[in-house]
């Protein structure tokens, strides 16, 4: 919390972008018993996954286990977790009749699971030891929901972008104004902290991501409540980062594609940074792994307000001994 707001700390804090995953072995246990969204609509077990990822590795916070595609249900999205394909929108939106058909998110009722999740998870943790809300950005959200799935291209949510942009413009407010309701509803829930995933958004070009997307996740970030900080994340964003920042947020994440320094830079010294380590780095031995770890403690050069993580999330296959061995790698260095 306080390398958030780029305040002085003895170590540099540590945490990872899917810490409760398929790659620990007490997660496979609870997923072998229930499927990803029952996991996901199960208050009990979700915080259960959540502390366990925390406590066994010695992280500086807790993220609460969730998707990013929950609140598109309630919006009226067919959504499906198909194994092997991953999320399935069983009626994308691929025209203004489409998205004139989206339900208006006028209150959280719907996911009340989530905030039950973070309720019992903020008792279960260690009381010094923060627990992180997220949700997706509109972009990431809208891509989902245009494509029906995950894309390589973008195809059809580029295509509606340019084509309809006012049907482009009512969908990406409908989900601003639901994230903002979201969001400050996990924050009284008992979320200390929040992150913002706009996953997708390094497809665009500069000056794509200035006219459709920079003014909406700005409404998102401002509607969130002061005293919150606010990390906003995406992928493959190097040519992004100033307008990230300039979108929002309290800390920017940064991707393993660009240099800690060199981001930073970017991003302007008057905001934090997470990151930005590359996930496969976990599957190298330890020495290459402590070097990478050590340039990019050096690359943030001591100043106040950076956030070890990876660049994205944990792969499935990632060693656990070797993650649990980062986090202490990190915590050494960074105190010395």
């Amino acid at each position: 919390m306080r390398a958030c707001r780029r305040e002085p700390v003895p170590f540099t804090p540590i945490w990872l972008m899917r810490q409760a995953g398929r790659y620990m072995p007490e997660y496979r246990d609870v997923r072998a018993r229930v499927g990803f969204l029952e996991l996901c609509k199960t208050p009990s077990l979700a915080a259960e996954v959540t502390v366990t990822a925390a406590e066994r590795l010695g992280v500086d916070a807790a993220i609460i286990f969730a998707d990013i595609l929950l609140p598109l249900e309630p919006m009226g999205l067919d959504l499906e977790f198909m194994k092997g394909d991953g999320p399935v929108i069983h009626n994308p939106m691929r025209s203004a009749a489409d998205v004139h058909r989206l339900v208006e998110l006028e209150e959280v009722g719907a996911l009340e699971f989530v905030l039950e999740a973070i309720k019992q998870t903020r008792r279960a943790l260690r009381s010094d030891l923060p627990l992180i809300g997220f949700a997706g950005a509109p972009f990431t959200l809208a891509s989902y929901m245009v494509e029906g799935g995950g894309s390589k291209t973008y195809v059809q949510t580029k295509s509606l972008m340019y084509n309809d942009s006012g049907a482009w413009n009512a969908m990406m407010s409908l989900i601003s104004r639901a994230l903002v309701k979201y969001l400050n509803a996990q924050v009284e829930a008992g979320a200390q902290a929040l992150q913002l995933f706009d996953s997708w958004v390094g497809c665009l070009s500069p000056d794509d991501y200035q006219q459709y997307v920079l003014p909406h996740t700005r409404s998102v970030l401002a509607g969130i409540n002061r005293e919150t900080p606010v990390i906003h994340f995406g992928t493959g964003t190097g040519e992004l980062l100033r307008l990230i920042s300039e979108a929002g947020g309290n800390v920017i994440g940064i991707d393993w594609r660009v240099r800690l320094d060199n981001g930073w830079e970017r991003i302007g010294h008057d905001k934090a940074v997470m990151g930005n380590l590359d996930p496969v780095a976990l599957f190298a031995n330890r020495k290459h792994l402590r070097l990478q770890a050590k340039t990019i403690l050096e690359q943030a050069g001591g100043r106040p307000g950076h956030i070890f993580n990876l660049g994205h999330g944990i792969l499935p296959e990632t060693p656990v001994e070797n993650v649990i061995a980062l986090v202490e790698m990190v915590h050494e260095m960074s105190t010395q």
